[in-house]
């Protein structure tokens, strides 16, 4: 049995907890979170906006991404170069990225630069002007990257995994689109859904590093307090999905390759489900503990049939999904297939375990201060506290939590999301 570590107790400093997280909300909405670390020069700006696939049409898939990505191509101020050039001047850093549900930004400075990232933040987000030219080199760029999708075993093997295991859902559609959705995409779609999903109601802000709270919240208060937008529109629920009902195979045909990509799953909890720690760490078992767990050890080091192979438990605010990947020699394919699944057997039949769960537990445990280390690992912490409810001494309970996870509750949640015989298979290669 490996060592116990020291309670989280014990280390109150290293950890963020009510004692030292400031949370305020500004009179427009937005949440404002903040962490004071004076041990750095630097600071740390994260944080998310509710503006994502959910709000796309299916004719114009890929809008929300097109959108973010163009709020750095120039302002009502200034154009991308004038952008970038006050940004590398100082040696800091400022960008988007779009998702499902939201879309979030980050950046890094020095603690005296940190207004330049939220002058940054507020032009970009509140007066972007889509210029006609940016907006062709980035449908250029984003129709290439489609093509290079296309040609990818392993990409093509996710997208089709998730057509099938939540057909007739939201997630089922591709949060990059298709080329002809792209390609139908007008700088006015781009300006309209900015207009219509972008503005302060459910935007997020983490600062942290070498400033103190009060200011940060000060600053975030100058250059987005007076923001509002009343076309803003309400955040979208996110509906359940039902677990297959029977074992459903895709195989997707892509040409002369060296190598076939394989996803094997079904649904996973939500993330604010009360299952889910007891899943992650059963899943950390099956396939991502050490040289990627159970399905790593089976499939690859001693079958030696896979490239690569582990598990996966992606969840969030909505339904997400339990899965296993490998990419294979395409002779190997049927084989990787029988044995992953007899691996998913094993794990419902029999669970896990008191060795194996104590050993992920330890690891789970001692690799949390080390994602705490950076400025940007704080504000990430402070995010997900603030997206998934989890309260402000998560962290504090953290060990407690894990530790309290039992192994008749990992294999409880084993049988309850996976069924060996109603599974999703999904395969892309020649």
């Amino acid at each position: 049995m490996s060592p116990k570590r020291s309670s989280a107790s014990s280390r109150p400093s290293t950890l963020p907890g009510p004692e030292d997280i400031h949370r305020t909300t500004l009179p427009n909405g937005i949440i404002v979170l903040s962490r004071a670390n004076f041990n750095s020069p630097s600071v740390a700006v994260s944080g998310y906006f509710a503006s994502g696939s959910l709000f796309e049409p299916d004719e114009k898939l890929g809008l929300a991404g097109f959108t973010c990505s163009a709020l750095m191509r120039g302002t009502q101020q200034r154009d991308m170069q004038q952008i970038y050039d006050a940004l590398e001047s100082v040696g800091a850093s400022f960008g988007y990225e779009s998702g499902t549900y939201s879309s979030s930004f980050g950046g890094r400075a020095l603690a005296e630069d940190l207004s330049l990232l939220l002058n940054t933040l507020a032009e970009t987000i509140r007066f972007p002007s889509f210029p006609e030219e940016q907006v062709e080199r980035l449908r250029a760029q984003l129709l290439t990257s489609l093509a290079i999708r296309a040609q990818d075993t392993s990409d093509m093997a996710d997208l089709v995994f998730n057509q099938m295991l939540f057909e007739g859902h939201p997630y089922s559609r591709p949060d990059d689109g298709w080329p002809e959705t792209i390609q139908a995409i007008t700088r006015q779609d781009l300006i309209d859904f900015h207009r219509r999903t972008i503005g302060p109601r459910g935007m997020v802000i983490a600062i942290v590093g070498a400033v103190e709270p009060q200011q940060a919240v000060e600053a975030v208060q100058r250059v987005l307090g007076d923001w509002e937008n009343p076309d803003q529109r309400e955040q979208l629920p996110i509906p359940d999905q039902p677990l297959p009902v029977q074992t459903k195979e895709r195989h997707h045909l892509i040409p002369d390759k060296s190598q076939s990509d394989l996803v094997i799953g079904t649904l996973g909890p939500r993330r604010t489900n009360p299952d889910f720690l007891a899943a992650s760490l059963g899943n950390s078992i099956l396939g991502q503990f050490g040289l990627m767990g159970r399905i790593g050890d089976v499939v690859r080091e001693r079958a030696g049939l896979a490239y690569y192979a582990y598990s996966n438990l992606s969840a969030g605010l909505g339904p997400g999904a339990w899965s296993v990947a490998a990419g294979v020699n395409p002779s190997n394919v049927r084989r990787a297939v029988d044995l992953i699944v007899s691996e998913l057997k094993r794990l419902v039949q029999k669970g896990v375990t008191r060795q194996e769960l104590a050993d992920v537990q330890e690891n789970f445990i001692g690799r949390l201060p080390l994602s705490l280390e950076s400025n940007s690992g704080v504000a990430g912490a402070l995010l997900n506290i603030e997206r998934f409810n989890l309260g402000l001494d998560y962290y504090l309970r953290y060990e407690h939590l894990i530790r309290a996870v039992s192994r008749q509750e990992v294999h409880a949640v084993a049988r309850k999301y996976i069924d060996p015989d109603r599974l999703v298979i999904a395969i892309a290669g020649p």
